[in-house]
This record gives C-alpha cells, structure tokens and sequence, in this order.
C-alpha cells in the first residue's frame, strides 16, 4: 500500500530508507539489520538501542500538504527533524530540492535552514522579552536584513494571520491562538520553499483549532508551501492532507489520500484508527459506484430521466441529498458521460465505510449465476 514514488518526479521533498536508531551501539546495530534483518525487538535485547524511525521512504510535491500522524512515540517527531538535519541518520538519504542534505557542510546546512525551511513547533518559544513584530522579524534580523524591510515584511505576515494592529504587543498579553499565529507569522515571513510543523495546533481548544487549520490551509494553497504537517490526530491529518502517512514502532504502515486511508485501510492498526471517521464528507461518487456496463449488464439500461444524477467527485454527503427523494439509482457522471451507478444498498454501504462487502455480494452472484448457465447448457 505505501506508495513513496508516486510523485518522487517533481519532489521538493524525497527521503529514501531512512534508519535513525538511538544508543551507543546504533552502528552495529544497524549492520545487523542488513546482515540478519533483526526486528526492532531483536536490536533493543541484543544492542540495548532503540529504533526511532526504520526504513521510511516518502516524497513530497511541491504545495502538497503531507500529514504524518501516529500515537506518542512513533517516531514521527523524529522522523520530521531529519527533514532540516536536527537529527543525523543512522542510515538513508533525505533530499531537498534534489539535493542530499546529509553531504551538506555546516555552512550550506545554515543557508538551508534560513532560506529553505521554516519550522512551527507545538511551544512558539517566543522571545518574551521582544514585541510581536520583532520576534516575526527574528529570522530576518539574522539574516543581516535592514529594520525597515523586516518590519515592513512583519507587518505583512501578521496581516495573513489575522494579527495586524498587534505589532507592539507583548507575548504574554497574547493568548494561546494568538500566540501561534504569531508563530506561523514568524515561518511566513522568512519565506521559506518548505514548512515542517510538529503538532503545532495540538494544545488549542477545538474551536480555536478548526480557526487555525482553517487560516493555515488558506496560505498554504495561497503561497503554494510544501508541507510537512505532524499530528496524532487523525480528524486533523484528513481535514488538511492531501496525503496521510500512518506511523507505528518508527516504520510507515500506510501512505494514501484521505479517502484511500479511510476506505482501504492496510492493516488492523490503520482500520482501528479510522474506524470512528465519518465517510460523508470524505468518500466520493467514484469509490462505492458500479461501472456502468456492470449494472446495466445486470439490471438493463438505465432510465435516467427517473434517475438522480451525481458527479463523479460528489460526496456521500451530496449522493444522500441526491436520493432522498427518489428510490431509483443515482447515475454517476463524468465529462458529460455515464461512468457508473450507486444504488442505495452502496450507498448505505458507503457510510458506513463496508463499501467492498457489495463487491463480494456481486461477485457471489455472477458466480451463482455463471453455474446456472452452465447446469442449463449442459441441459441444452
């Protein structure tokens, strides 16, 4: 199911079998891992070390938002310091913009991170001894840029957040939100290619949250920022990503979109975390309809004139507006054409996220059917 190559072709962001493992003995360790493929059980018993990340392979396209969530401790914390090499691998490659970031020297290694990468933690450790608008110009002010273009582009940050006429203001007159607009102001205004943020809206109340998520995926689609955006919560990870990464024990179990992670989970682990996920909003007309031909192969031509008609993008949401007031089939179209049907039985599937189980009902009777031509043949 984990797809890392997928758009490994216009990657701002590609990291390639990646190993971190902590402790004294992280080298042997690792070689025995290529020598004798030892479980992460097997190096903590035998090397007293402890895999923080094992052999994780992803890439990221340029304005994708690219969520890694998992529990506490499972290693994507880690796994996103690597990204601006606050953590040395064990073993793998990350890459840039095409450039192995692991062959930098101190130096390119400092430009990448002032230029490149902003980063937004979950604390803002914001200077409280600075006002609002000098600790948005931080980043500029290292850089060596004069007072009056860091303030002017300061300001302009804290207009996107919704922080203007706050400038002169102290950290601690801020309350949490605001203090993590700040925080987000400050990594929009050295306008970095890449984001990489740690759980950054995870101590917010939901309402300020759902603000935020809101406000941060308005910019990122308007500055078109690659992303790199840790979370533990799944209900976060479908709202922002155009693409999720499930994490256990330091290793990618599964990489998909939203709908992919929801309807065709890889394993138990990724079906227990979806498991309380409404479809509605989530699930389209083209993951619990039947192709055409199918359905009129079994059923005869559709009447569409009697029939509501979705998109094939629509959601589940719409398809049950679409059909509440008729008990006739919704045709499913695309580019002006009929590509498929979803009956009610689908439909309910649908939502309750068992969508396969009518590929299994269908397949048991063209089965059933094909045996009856057959005994009826051998009649004939």
């Amino acid at each position: 199911m984990i797809n890392a190559s997928d758009r490994a072709g216009d990657a701002v962001i590609e990291c390639r079998n990646l190993w971190k493992i902590f402790g004294s003995r992280a080298d042997e360790a690792m070689q025995a891992v290529k020598t004798h493929g030892l479980s992460k059980t097997e190096i903590r018993d035998q090397f007293d070390c402890v895999v923080g990340v094992q052999d994780a392979s992803f890439s990221v396209a340029e304005g994708e938002i690219f969520c890694i969530m998992g529990l506490s401790g499972s290693g994507k914390s880690t796994l996103i310091r690597h990204v601006n090499r606050l953590i040395e691998p064990t073993s793998g490659e990350m890459f840039i913009e095409g450039n192995d970031i692991n062959g930098l020297g101190a130096a390119a290694l400092r430009e990448l991170r002032a230029t490149k990468i902003g980063m937004v933690f979950q604390n803002m450790a914001l200077l409280p001894h600075r006002n609002v608008r000098d600790n948005v110009a931080f980043a500029l002010e290292v850089r060596g840029i004069s007072k009056d273009e860091r303030f002017a582009i300061a300001d302009r940050a804290l207009e996107s957040v919704e922080l203007d006429g706050w400038n002169d203001r102290y950290p601690d007159e801020l309350s949490g939100g605001m203090q993590q607009r700040v925080g987000l102001a400050r990594a929009i205004a050295a306008d970095p290619h890449i984001l990489l943020m740690d759980e950054p809206f995870s101590a917010l109340d939901p309402l300020i949250r759902r603000q935020l998520q809101d406000q941060f995926m308005q910019l990122a689609a308007e500055m078109r920022k690659t992303t790199l955006f840790i979370t533990h919560d799944l209900d976060e990870a479908i709202r922002i990503g155009d693409r999720i990464a499930i994490m256990k024990d330091g290793a990618l179990v599964q990489i998909g979109t939203p709908e992919e992670i929801v309807t065709e989970p890889a394993d138990e682990y990724v079906s227990d975390f979806v498991a309380g996920i409404s479809k509605l909003n989530l699930v389209t007309a083209q993951k619990v309809m039947e192709p055409i031909d199918a359905y009129e192969g079994r059923m005869g031509p559709v009447n569409q004139s009697n029939c509501p008609v979705a998109d094939l993008h629509d959601s589940l949401d719409s398809l049950v507006d679409a059909s509440i007031d008729s008990d006739q089939p919704i045709v499913v179209r695309s580019d002006g054409k009929n590509v498929g049907v979803v009956t009610k039985r689908a439909l309910l599937r649908g939502i309750q996220g068992r969508m396969h189980e009518d590929d299994d009902v269908l397949q048991r009777q063209q089965t059933q059917q094909a045996s009856e031509d057959e005994r009826e043949l051998s009649r004939g």
